[in-house]
């Protein structure tokens, strides 16, 4: 096991800058998710981690060691693909062991190891089946054997549930968080899923457009996001923004409505803002209080029921746990709770904290 430094680092494809000046912390046993959208390179900063891309500018150290001009081979991590990355004419026996085989470990080594890792992902089962013969939940344990027999200072997961079914990545997420309490191994994990960053992760490194909007815990991120982006991207469903004025104290709408202040928030008189507040934040209120809104559309789900509405012109979405009869074209009361209620400023993005 060993830290992760990554300081100031750029990267440029052409005159293309993808990274810009990153830099992250990871210590020693923890389980860290880079997330973000889709070309924010969180994959690239992975890559650069893994040595499989250059680094432009910066350093990395893996423990003590500088690793910029290292070799991959040579930095004792192990990565876990997408794609599984299989080699189809192996066994899965063969696939766990071949990177031993290549290091030229010796045969009872190599058969202790994979029987080690064959028991910890429940594969002794399946060791001399091939890949085609094995589902897809099946292929990512033995791609994660295969980078547990190396047993290296720092596992890197490059998205390695994005092919799998739902239900089936939710018990994958699982195993893959079960083994790092288990192993205590550094582990680095790249998604685009901010569920998944949120049930596995000690730590969240929300990125976007090749720079570090937050670095924290998921309940700091969720309780506390330092900007609009941070807010929008974490938490599921969505936070509902909606944009007003401050005035005598109060959030007034675009059609006159009025929010309470956010009690963790400070704006000046007439400044423009962005009201920031979580569906489940989100009570009915009585007859002489909120604000007075259409229903569009009722999901329920079992658990809860999520109901969309428009406050002024801006669609908004509700979680209840309580059953509620709502139709479509029903007009209920929504009342914001102001103490879960966040605050930031229209041009900037950032949040308005007191």
């Amino acid at each position: 096991m060993a830290s992760v430094t990554i300081g100031r680092v750029e990267k440029y494809f052409g005159r293309t800058h993808i990274i810009k000046g990153v830099s992250i912390d990871i210590a020693d046993g923890e389980f860290c998710v880079l997330v973000g959208p889709s070309g924010c390179g969180k994959s690239t900063l992975l890559r650069m981690i893994a040595g499989l891309e250059e680094i432009s500018a910066g350093d990395i150290h893996i423990g003590d060691k500088l690793v910029n001009q290292m070799p991959p081979k040579e930095r004792d991590i192990a990565m876990v693909f997408q794609n599984y990355a299989l080699y189809p004419h192996m066994t899965v026996r063969d696939n766990m062991a071949f990177s031993l085989l290549l290091a030229k470990q010796p045969a009872a080594k190599i058969a202790e190891r994979v029987d080690i890792a064959a028991g910890i992902l429940g594969l002794h089962a399946l060791l001399d089946r091939y890949p085609r013969q094995l589902s897809g939940g099946q292929r990512q344990r033995v791609a994660m054997g295969r980078a547990i027999v190396r047993d290296p200072q720092v596992f890197l997961f490059d998205e390695p549930l994005s092919n799998l079914d739902a239900k089936l990545r939710v018990s994958m997420r699982t195993e893959i968080k079960e083994l790092h309490q288990r192993l205590k191994t550094t582990s680095i994990y790249v998604t685009h899923d901010q569920i998944e960053a949120m049930t596995m992760a000690d730590k969240i490194v929300v990125m976007r457009d090749g720079v570090v909007e937050q670095i924290g815990s998921p309940l700091d991120l969720y309780d506390h996001p330092a900007n609009q982006f941070v807010a929008g991207f974490i938490g599921s469903p969505s936070m509902n923004f909606l944009p007003g004025v401050v005035r005598g104290g109060q959030v007034v709408l675009r059609d006159g409505s009025l929010l309470p202040m956010p009690v963790q928030a400070k704006a000046a008189e007439g400044h423009s803002v962005i009201y920031g507040i979580r569906p489940e934040h989100l009570d009915i209120g009585s007859d002489s209080q909120g604000l007075a809104t259409e229903v569009v559309v009722v999901e329920p789900t079992g658990a809860d029921t999520q109901v969309f509405t428009k406050i002024a012109g801006v669609e908004v979405t509700s979680v209840f746990r309580e059953r509620h009869a709502f139709t479509p074209g029903s007009t209920i009361r929504l009342q914001a709770d102001a103490s879960r209620a966040h605050l930031f400023d229209a041009a900037s993005g950032q949040a308005l904290v007191a």
